[in-house]
């Protein structure tokens, strides 16, 4: 299927369905609430205001440094001498430059907005300095995509909101991917979704899918703000507060929106601010080596990386990295002709070796029947209408693949220093099907 004339049946009837009744959450769930996850604002009243903050800017930046492409091609910058302190500037200086922004969309100021510059210039500046680093693997893939569906470039800062650019990052509620598709909506946008496949996780295809989304959002609203604040809650929620408020203006319903949208486009706001003025605020970017290029190459029998890693005597961590729409290492070319991606040099040998590589460890590694472990399903927390990712096994979980210590404790109510001290652990190393103590 090409992603760039999927055409859907019905779609205007599948958006006035299930996207009025399904939120693009944000991602990562947070383990006890703390002060990384709260903002409270004081209006000139002197009432205060407590609202939620994006769960993807407080994550684990441990976890995120462990990401494969984080540890292979991204390093702090030891020449960068820059202070840590961090500059306070006039209310009018933040105004004028966020005026000046080479934007399609309204930037506007007030003090909610002020409040998230502050957080991710002051406390967040490290996770601001990966996400400059990480940005250079996928804004040129965002910024093509909403190129083709003729969408405001500024768009492309919307995945740090979402999912702080961690393309494997899930939701408790099972929102997935650098741009955190809930599955109906997923596969409402063409992204083939089942037990082996998830598209969502495939940078390109899901940014495709996500520009086409937002394009059907803004033919709806008209209104970009509006788009925003649908993309995290919803077009239900907010039809709901425009009838409520009478008006179509943003800041006008803003106090009609759920808690935790009503942040949502501030963030976004503070996001572009941060991304375009790093360097007023002494924040030095890490470093970033550039992937090579990747050929594609088409199979249509099934492969297991397990097969293809050690004939290429390639790491099996690449090959999800380069592939992470397989779920579970295997691409199942027999169903359908599948695509794999891999480094020039090693499509050539796939080539030259193809049948060695199917013959591999095929009876063990593409055998159906084998056990496969599953977890009890989560238990519900009362929030939103979603579920606790929590951990319900006692004191021991086993890793999954894919897993690392931050996702792990987030999911287990704990911390990743708790988890290296239980199990006498001096990194951040650990493989899968290893047994972790969590309490």
């Amino acid at each position: 299927m090409d992603i760039y004339s999927y055409t859907h049946f019905g779609r205007w009837q599948r958006i006035v369905i299930s996207f009025f009744s399904a939120c693009v959450l944000l991602v990562l769930p947070a383990a006890a609430q703390n002060e990384d996850d709260k903002l409270f604002i004081t209006d000139e009243q002197g009432n205060r205001e407590e609202i939620d903050f994006p769960d993807a800017m407080t994550s684990d930046l441990d976890s995120l440094l462990n990401l494969y492409h984080s540890k292979t091609y991204l390093s702090f910058d030891s020449d960068c001498q820059t202070s840590n302190v961090n500059p306070t500037y006039e209310r009018e200086t933040y105004i004028d430059r966020l005026r000046r922004m080479p934007t399609m969309m309204e930037m506007p100021y007030n003090e909610v907005v002020q409040s998230f510059i502050d957080r991710y210039t002051g406390r967040l500046r490290r996770s601001i300095s990966y996400m400059l680093g990480a940005s250079n693997f996928y804004i040129p893939i965002f910024e093509e995509a909403l190129e083709a569906y003729r969408l405001p470039l500024e768009l492309k800062y919307l995945p740090i909101i979402e999912s702080a650019l961690n393309p494997r990052a899930v939701s408790r509620a099972g929102a997935t991917g650098l741009w955190q598709f809930m599955l109906v909506t997923g596969k409402d946008y063409g992204l083939e979704i089942n037990s082996l496949v998830d598209e969502r996780r495939d940078p390109i295809r899901s940014s495709y899918a996500a520009a086409h989304y937002l394009r059907d959002l803004y033919n709806i609203f008209e209104d970009w703000s509006l788009v925003i604040a649908a993309y995290n809650c919803g077009p239900a929620n907010i039809m709901k507060a425009i009838h409520r408020a009478g008006t179509k203006d943003y800041w006008k319903i803003y106090p009609y929106l759920p808690k935790e949208t009503r942040g949502y486009v501030p963030a976004f706001i503070a996001a572009n601010y941060a991304m375009n003025y790093y360097c007023e605020h002494n924040i030095c970017p890490m470093r970033t080596e550039l992937p090579a290029k990747t050929d594609t190459i088409m199979v249509s029998r099934n492969v297991h990386f397990g097969q293809i890693a050690p004939i290429l005597g390639v790491d099996i961590e690449m090959l999800r990295e380069l592939n992470p729409s397989y779920r579970q290492d295997l691409v199942p070319g027999a169903t359908r002709p599948s695509a794999i991606r891999l480094l020039p040099t090693d499509a050539v040998r796939f080539i030259d070796l193809q049948d060695t590589i199917y013959n591999y460890n095929s009876s063990e590694l593409l055998n159906k029947r084998d056990v496969v472990e599953v977890s009890a399903p989560p238990a519900y927390n009362g929030k939103r209408g979603t579920k606790s990712r929590r951990a319900r096994t006692g004191t021991t979980v086993t890793v999954r693949r894919g897993d690392n210590l931050g996702a792990i404790a987030k999911r287990n109510g704990t911390t990743v220093a708790n988890l290296r001290r239980l199990n006498g652990l001096k990194g951040n190393d650990i493989r899968a099907g290893q047994k972790l103590k969590v309490r």
